[in-house]
């Protein structure tokens, strides 16, 4: 199975697969490098997605924070700068550690990709006579994930005690059993851990999603990376909070809301503040601001429906992990943003009484009208179009779980069937549109 705390990782920003999955793979060559003897330099190499758009997806930092000892969910964005800088000056890993340089240890391979995935890198141990003492290839295959040449991708959690495959057999067990989707889920994540753990847990992601919120309201100024991008939220925010004193608003006025919530967490993110993989830090706005949307403006919201948001969310985006991807490095942002958007729709309508089918219908339609979406990141940041695609991401999500709460759950498309399409069109994509900026607006808007 794939648990909840497996889809939901707290990390920093601004990409799961191009900053979070490479600190990982730092860490863990480092380690290894550690039980290794006469270790005197360690060398570095990126390919790729992970070259193309590296360096404004802080990549290169990412394995330094990694070779440095530090891991995602734990690295205080505040002291990053300070450590790079460090690195710089001492070219060394530890006081009497091995040598890297950052500046010539690391290397950008922008021809090569290496076979298992896009998203490749290459860690060197070496002797102080330049021999290969260790060498390893990791893969960053989106959400955080990462798995080392040869290896299968295995969470290592051992037999679920309800196991799905697909959606459709997740419906049949609801169907027989008389259970919601959270409950299959809960059951599946009570073999893994205790229901107390469970439930703090639960609780800390989101607490987390809404401290990204409340963050990025109060943050201003200029995104880093070279577009200057100036951040909104701010300014949305109080905005719309000098309306709410007027007599007469528009209707619309919730949609404003949903999209300054969205925004609030991907300029944190952007500027690599502290994010929830969701299920990627590109596409982290969405269900966050789905959720801050049910505890704010939907009646009856409890922390018991922020916990079944997030178990409901946790299943369809771990049977689309399991059935496509959900990496924009390989099936474009359709895996990203889609994924996010049938995560949140399923969630809310779970919150809002939907039954399974209902839930599924929602899931369905949020995903396919995401289907073909490419992943074209001007400059190679995390800012345009990626902000305000969460932001349209978070609406669709709402426009879909109220269209499917409406009907009965009957309906023509399976959402087993659009994941399917999902796959297949992000195979049949142009890897120029896949998280590459050598694409679309990446390469029709100026970077600069």
């Amino acid at each position: 199975m794939i648990s909840v705390f497996d889809i939901f990782k707290i990390g920093i920003g601004p990409s799961s697969s191009h900053t979070v999955g490479p600190m990982v793979a730092g860490k863990r060559f480092r380690d290894h490098a550690r039980t290794i003897k006469g270790v005197a330099r360690i060398k570095a190499e990126i390919f790729g997605s992970l070259a193309w758009t590296g360096r404004g997806h802080g990549t290169d930092v990412a394995i330094f924070l990694g070779l440095l000892g530090h891991e995602p969910a734990t690295i205080d964005p505040d002291i990053v700068g300070p450590l790079v800088a460090q690195l710089g000056e001492t070219k060394r890993l530890a006081p009497e550690g091995p040598e890297f340089d950052p500046a010539a240890d690391l290397v950008f391979d922008f021809e090569q990709i290496l076979p298992g995935h896009t998203n490749g890198m290459r860690f060197r141990a070496l002797s102080a006579e330049d021999t290969v003492l260790a060498e390893t290839v990791y893969y960053s295959i989106g959400g955080g994930f990462v798995v080392a040449e040869g290896e299968s991708e295995s969470l290592d959690h051992g037999p679920s005690r309800k196991p799905f495959e697909s959606v459709a057999e997740l419906l049949n067990i609801c169907a027989s059993e008389g259970r919601t989707i959270a409950e299959v889920q809960l059951e599946n994540e009570v073999g893994l851990r205790s229901a107390v753990e469970i439930a703090e847990g639960l609780d800390a992601i989101a607490e987390a999603m809404f401290g990204c919120i409340e963050r990025g309201l109060k943050q201003e100024g200029v995104l880093p990376g070279g577009l200057k991008v100036r951040r909104r939220a701010k300014k949305l925010h109080e905005q719309l909070s000098a309306g709410s004193w007027l007599n007469s608003r528009p209707p619309h006025e919730i949609v404003d809301w949903i999209s300054l919530f969205a925004i609030a967490v991907n300029e944190e993110n952007a500027s690599g503040g502290r994010v929830v993989t969701a299920p990627t830090n590109g596409a982290a706005g969405i269900v966050p601001a789905v959720m801050r949307y049910a505890r704010d403006f939907c009646p009856d919201w409890s922390v018991e429906k922020g916990r079944e948001y997030l178990l409901v969310a946790a299943a369809i985006g771990g049977l689309i992990k399991k059935r496509a991807s959900i990496s924009g490095a390989e099936v474009g942002c359709q895996g990203e943003v889609g994924s996010a958007a049938a995560m949140a729709a399923a969630g809310l309508a779970s919150i809002l009484g939907g039954s399974p089918a209902q839930i599924e219908n929602a899931a369905e339609i949020a995903m396919e009208h995401h289907l073909g979406m490419t992943c074209d990141p001007i400059g190679g940041l995390v800012q345009v179009p990626c902000i305000e695609r969460n932001a349209f991401g978070a609406n669709k999500a709402v426009v879909a779980a109220s269209l499917a709460l409406r009907g009965d759950g009957e309906h023509r498309v399976t959402l087993d069937e659009v994941i399917e399409t999902m796959r297949q069109t992000g195979h049949d994509m142009a890897a120029k549109y896949k998280e590459t900026s050598l694409g679309g607006l990446a390469v029709n808007v100026a970077a600069c």
